[in-house]
């Protein structure tokens, strides 16, 4: 994994710089912005600054094993049912932000679980103990509040804990507590044992090197948003029209989602959009798409086969967007999975598209694999997901993107248009998998 910052007037320059050095595969892991400093501060202008990673391409196990197999913890993890998992507290403050008082340390108990450095990445090597309490959600959460001030922490610290990679590391009673209650929230999140195992594989080298609670926190979150990868949504190139297509099961929001997007597109880049509607078996569907269009000043036509398709394309092929609404259905219906398939096969060549998977973070996992499979077979497609506001556990999000390979784009949580979306936000999601609110 490579990490490095980035500096410019504003957070879209920065982040253009990040990709221009470190590739396409470039994920933003923070982003600040940096107040100028000095008695000149009045003619500076303010600088936004973004901490970006990547690393290579991993290759995942498919993770439908693990649904014929028993729950199984990782192999060096144990956890008992009223086990109390004890966390040192940092006395260090997020930047910019009141410190607390360390409250005195305690004596360590029989099992040898005593209060480690908690001063940055280095820390377990110091010779003064610090204070330690009872590990709770109310804890962990304010560690992913001042993420970003650990981030900084950690990348000051690299080229030291690089000088020291040879020297030998004490024992790390604490992070090892840690990465077990860390193991058990993702579990809890639904995120795959295998997915998890591998996260905890790479947590668990970081804490035989004797590193804090804080470091090992930075590195598992830096390590889950790199799997996630940076949002893939609709890009305008100049070329007219691009065809975007809504595809999914019924129920997940398609129509809703597409107003939504197309509000977006209307009113804040102000692009001509217009709708083609496919989802002739729902008529409440084509009326609530027509009554969108009309709010939008937007055309909007009703297509049955390909070529009506073709035809509705060419009478407004001076528009920025098409929006394609499809049908809804069971993704054990073969016959309109084929319907759905000539369909999206029967675009002109002409016509740029992309197809996007509508799921609802709802859905049971292993639907969830099956639809992911069955609409692979229709088209490629990058993925949306509906109804955050009515889940409280995300795994299945990070679950289908590793198990898919398809990049995640937008996700909604609420059914006021245009509102409730936005470009999947990686850094929100992994604060949450991990504990976080």
């Amino acid at each position: 994994m490579t990490i490095n910052k980035y500096q410019g007037s504003s957070k879209e320059e920065a982040i253009e710089k990040a990709k221009q050095e470190l590739g396409p595969g470039t994920v933003i892991l923070n982003v600040k912005e940096v107040k100028p400093k000095g008695m000149l501060r009045v003619f500076k202008g303010t600088l936004f600054e973004v901490t970006a990673a990547v690393e290579e391409q991993e290759r995942f196990e498919n993770p439908r094993t693990a649904l014929n197999t028993p729950l199984k913890m990782h192999e060096s993890i144990s956890l008992a049912a009223d086990e109390s998992l004890p966390l040192p507290r940092s006395n260090e403050k997020a930047a910019g932000e009141p410190g607390e008082q360390p409250s005195p340390g305690k004596q360590p108990d029989t099992a040898g679980r005593t209060g480690s450095g908690m001063q940055g990445a280095s820390s377990s090597r110091g010779n003064s103990p610090e204070p330690k309490g009872e590990l709770t959600s109310e804890g962990l959460e304010k560690r992913l509040e001042n993420l970003s001030y650990i981030l900084e922490k950690q990348l000051s610290a690299e080229e030291n804990r690089k000088d020291d990679a040879l020297e030998p590391k004490p024992a790390n009673p604490e992070g090892f507590q840690f990465i077990k209650m860390l193991y058990r929230t993702l579990l809890e999140n639904d995120v795959n044992e295998k997915y998890v195992n591998q996260v905890m594989d790479e947590a668990e080298k970081i804490m035989h090197n004797g590193s804090s609670v804080d470091y090992i926190l930075s590195s598992v979150y830096q390590k889950m948003v790199l799997k996630l990868g940076q949002p893939d949504t609709i890009a305008l190139n100049g070329k007219k029209p691009k065809i975007i297509f809504f595809i999914g099961p019924t129920g997940v929001g398609k129509t809703t989602t597409i107003a939504k997007i197309a509000s977006r597109y209307k009113v804040e880049f102000e692009k001509r959009v217009a709708f083609l509607t496919a989802d002739t078996y729902r008529i409440a569907a084509t009326e609530q798409l027509r009554i969108y269009a009309n709010i939008l000043d937007a055309p909007m036509s009703i297509i049955y086969t390909d070529e009506e398709m073709n035809a509705a394309i060419e009478r407004v092929s001076d528009y920025d967007l098409i929006f394609v609404d499809t049908a809804g259905f069971s993704h054990r219906n073969e016959a309109q999975c084929q319907d759905m398939r000539r369909l999206i096969e029967g675009l002109e060549g002409k016509y740029e598209r992309e197809v996007y998977l509508v799921l609802s973070a709802t859905t049971k996992y292993k639907d969830l694999l099956e639809i992911a499979d069955i609409y692979k077979e229709i088209a490629d497609y990058k993925l949306i997901f509906t109804k955050l506001d009515e889940t409280t556990t995300f795994g299945n999000m990070l679950n289908i993107k590793l198990y898919s390979g398809a990049p995640l784009s937008y996700m909604t949580t609420g059914q006021n248009v245009p509102d409730d979306i936005e470009e999947f936000d990686t850094q929100k999601i992994v604060k949450q998998l991990l504990g976080g609110r």
